[in-house]
C-alpha cells in the first residue's frame, strides 16, 4: 500500500508541475511578474515551450502580424539587462530587453497580454545595429543606472496622470505645444543608445522634439507602482509629409507629475532616414524625427 502511494505521488507531481507553473500566470501583479519571468527564461533560451501561449495567440514583430515560430523570441538571447511595467488594470506587461553580444547586439521592448492563465499576445518591438541611433552598449550604461524602483505609495501619481504626460510630450510633436508638457528637471532621454544628459540638474528632456509629426497608432501600458507608461507607436502613417510610420515605443518615468526619464527604441534603419540622410555626427542632442 505504501508503495502504491508513493508511486501516486510521485506520478501526480509530474502531471502537474506544468499546470503549477501556468496556473500561477494571473492578472494580478505577482501573476503577470510571473508571465515575465516566463518570457525572459524562454527568450534567453529561444524555447517558446516555456510559455503558456494561447490557442489563437497573436503575435507582432514591429508592429506587423508574424509567425511566432519564425519571430525573434524563439530565438536564444544572451540577455544582460531587463526590467518591466506590470499593468493589472489591461493585465499587460512591457519588458525593455538590452542584448550587448557583439555578434547578436538588440535593444528591444515586449508587450504581452494574459488572458485566463494564458498568453494572449506578445508584440516585439526590436533595434539592432543599423537601426535608429543603436548603440546598446551605451543604453546599458544609461538604462541599468537609472532609478525605476518602485514609488511610495503616497506619492503614486495616478493612471490618469501617467497617460496623460505621456500624451502632452507626444502632442508636442505634431501641435509643438512643448509648454504644455510637464517638463521635469532633470529629466534624460536614451534615444537608441544617444544620450540627452550631461549630469546637470538643469538637464531636459525637451531637446531634439520635433514639430509637425503626427506620432499616431498608440497603444498604452501603465504601471502606477512604479510610476511609468509605455507607448507603443508609429511616426505618422508613412505618407511623405506625415512621418516614416515607423514603429517606436516611448517609455516613461514620471515623479511628482512630471517626466523623469524617457527611453525611445525607433525600428527604422538609419540608412532609410529621410532618404539615406543621417542625423548630426556626435550630437548630443538627436533630432528624434524619424
Amino acid at each position: 500500500m505504501k508503495r502504491t502511494t508513493l508511486m501516486w505521488l510521485v506520478l501526480s507531481s509530474v502531471l502537474l508541475a506544468p499546470m503549477i507553473s501556468y496556473a500561477e500566470v494571473s492578472c494580478t501583479r505577482g501573476g503577470l511578474q510571473d508571465a515575465v519571468d516566463l518570457y525572459i527564461e524562454a527568450q534567453t533560451k529561444g524555447d517558446l515551450s516555456i510559455l503558456p501561449l494561447a490557442n489563437g495567440l497573436g503575435y507582432m514583430e514591429n508592429i506587423a502580424p508574424a509567425n511566432i515560430n519564425e519571430g525573434l523570441v524563439s530565438k536564444p538571447l544572451k540577455i544582460r539587462h531587463h526590467f518591466s511595467l506590470i499593468d493589472v488594470d489591461s493585465c499587460q506587461t512591457f519588458t525593455e530587453v538590452i542584448v550587448t553580444d557583439k555578434e547578436n547586439p538588440y535593444v528591444l521592448g515586449t508587450r504581452m497580454r494574459i488572458n485566463h492563465g494564458k498568453i494572449a499576445e506578445v508584440e516585439t518591438l526590436w533595434t539592432t545595429t543599423g537601426y535608429w541611433l543603436f548603440d546598446a552598449d551605451s543604453y546599458l550604461k544609461y538604462s541599468s543606472t537609472e532609478d525605476w524602483g518602485p514609488i511610495p505609495a503616497e506619492k503614486r501619481d495616478s493612471r490618469g496622470t501617467l497617460v496623460a504626460a505621456a500624451t502632452a510630450y507626444l502632442d508636442a510633436f505634431l501641435e509643438g505645444k512643448i509648454d504644455l508638457v510637464p517638463w521635469g528637471f532633470p529629466c534624460v532621454r536614451t534615444e537608441g543608445g544617444a544620450y540627452t544628459g550631461t549630469g546637470s540638474p538643469n538637464d531636459s528632456c525637451e531637446v531634439g522634439v520635433p514639430a509637425g509629426v503626427n506620432i499616431a497608432n498608440r497603444r498604452f501600458v501603465v504601471d502606477e507602482v512604479i510610476g511609468s507608461v509605455v507607448v507603443y507607436c508609429t511616426f505618422g502613417a508613412g505618407s511623405p509629409s506625415g512621418g516614416s510610420g515607423a514603429p517606436d515605443t516611448h517609455l516613461f518615468r514620471v515623479e511628482n507629475g512630471k517626466l523623469r526619464y524617457v527611453h525611445t527604441l525607433t525600428h527604422l534603419k538609419m540608412s532609410d532616414f529621410q532618404g539615406g540622410k543621417k542625423p548630426p555626427q556626435g550630437s548630443k542632442k538627436p533630432p528624434n524625427v524619424p
